[in-house]
């Protein structure tokens, strides 16, 4: 069962990231429905799928989205991170775009999938069979190879991260740096969210992941405007 999960989620990953992006929520929707459907039928209640405690992941989860907008607003207001927010991918679309990226794209088509996969349905069935340290060891370092192909579009769309991580202008090491950090720091994530999971259901990590994704579209366009006047004052 568990390499067909593996499957599920890497077909889901390649449809989304490199054959019809656009398609991501329908793609999400049926691979999430398909994992959802292999716990179940390995045994797992819905409660062990993460179905649980709504009341404290709603506050926890909102507590937390609050903190993740706060940070993006400092990383934003101070000059020297502003530019980490450059993202060309966001900067490109237009407002309708922007909408439907940060209010059914990522909820549907990224959120969904991760929290309710790598979170609910795999963490579910690896657990049930290994216990909890090994379900968010392997679930969280699936997590940070399943950022592998976004990590590669992000160097490309944002300089400064291959800046940061070589300190010169970025070429191929660079994006390969960039790609190792995502993962790692993905891999991390996933723990942190997992550890969210146990204790607060499955709705605290997919309020946090939410904000940090849907807000992130956001705050690209304000470090954008931020940047103009900077630019146009170094010019007069």
């Amino acid at each position: 069962m568990l390499l067909r999960s593996i499957a599920v989620l890497t077909a889901a990953n390649i449809m989304n990231n490199k054959i019809a992006p656009r398609l991501g929520p329908l793609t999400s929707t049926v691979a999430t429905a398909a994992l959802v459907a292999m716990a179940r039928r390995s045994g797992a209640s819905w409660q062990e799928i993460g179905f649980e405690r709504g009341r404290r992941g709603a506050v926890v989860g909102g507590a937390l989205a609050a903190v993740v907008a706060a940070g993006y607003t400092a990383g934003v207001a101070w000059p020297r991170t502003r530019p980490l927010f450059h993202d060309a991918r966001a900067l490109s679309l237009s407002r309708a775009r922007v909408l439907e990226e940060a209010l059914l794209q990522v909820p549907l088509g990224t959120v969904l999938l991760e929290e309710a996969g790598f979170r609910g349905a795999l963490y579910a069935m690896l657990r049930r069979r290994h216990g909890a340290a090994t379900a968010t060891a392997v679930s969280s370092c699936l997590f940070g190879l399943w950022h592998i192909l976004p990590a590669v579009d992000m160097a490309r769309a944002n300089p400064a991260l291959g800046t940061l991580a070589a300190g010169e202008t970025p070429g191929h090491l660079d994006t390969a740096r960039v790609v190792a950090g995502s993962v790692v720091s993905t891999a991390a994530a996933g723990v942190l969210f997992c550890e969210l999971r146990r204790h607060h259901g499955l709705l605290a990590p997919v309020l946090l992941h939410l904000a940090t994704n849907s807000l992130g579209y956001l705050f690209a366009r304000l470090a954008a405007r931020c940047a103009t006047p900077e630019a146009a004052h170094r010019t007069s």
